[in-house]
């Protein structure tokens, strides 16, 4: 992602100028407090290192016993689907990996679900003020 080096909240590419996140929780299988004693540490590091290597902005992350919050932006051709399983494939690997406990805990470590919701700047109402006023604007320059 290349930052727009006029107004730091816009992101460029070849087709599109964009500012998308995705604020995300998820939880691990049957909301066991797992996430504890050194496990969050190594799951946010992983989470960073996910972010890295797509070249996704973490903004914010926060492990709590039984769930993660992460804010995370992103291209748009990165749906919420695809980076929820990219980060949550890659952690529970290596989570597995370096705590083989976990196994014998749960095979699978995260819920197949996750909540979602896009982050801008530009809040809802505001958003739809603005498309509800665009035909009034028009109207009124063509007079």
């Amino acid at each position: 992602m290349k930052k727009n080096s006029t107004d730091k909240r816009w992101s460029v590419s070849s087709g599109s100028v964009y500012n998308l996140g995705y604020h995300m929780i998820w939880c691990p299988k049957y909301m066991r407090k797992i996430l504890v004693e050194g496990v969050d540490e190594e799951l946010k590091r992983l989470i960073k290192e996910k972010c890295e290597e797509r070249e996704w902005e973490l903004v914010s992350v926060e492990v709590m016993p039984d769930h993660v919050h992460i804010f995370v932006k992103c291209r748009p051709t990165d749906s919420a689907a695809y980076v929820a399983a990219q980060i949550k494939g890659y952690t529970a690997h290596g989570l597995k990996k370096k705590f083989p406990f976990l196994m014998k805990r749960l095979p699978n470590i995260w819920t197949r679900s996750y909540y979602v919701e896009s982050i801008g700047i530009i809040n809802e109402s505001a958003i739809k003020s603005y498309i509800e006023n665009q035909k009034n604007k028009s109207n009124s320059s063509h007079r």
